[in-house]
């Protein structure tokens, strides 16, 4: 097993971790409430993305990516 494949599997792991805290972190979403109550159009509905909840989704949706990344890479068995 190579050090690459090593640092690659810590690294993967610690972006398993982090996902499954930053997903804990995040609010609740009822199907379909928010087109009912009309929260779009408030004013925390418009600045959604600058809010804490904006940037954990951000942040959660990058992890996800690099996670499904580097799932793909390990399984390669390139090194």
């Amino acid at each position: 097993m190579g050090a690459l494949r090593i640092v690659l599997t810590v690294v993967y792991i610690l972006i398993c971790i982090a996902l499954v805290i930053l997903v804990l972190m995040q609010e609740g979403k009822a199907a379909g409430l928010g087109a009912i109550s009309g929260a779009a159009e408030t004013y925390w509905g418009k600045n959604k993305g600058r809010s804490m909840e904006g940037k954990l989704v951000k942040i959660t949706t990058g992890l996800a990516v690099g996670f499904m990344l580097l799932a793909v890479v390990l399984n390669l068995n390139l090194f």
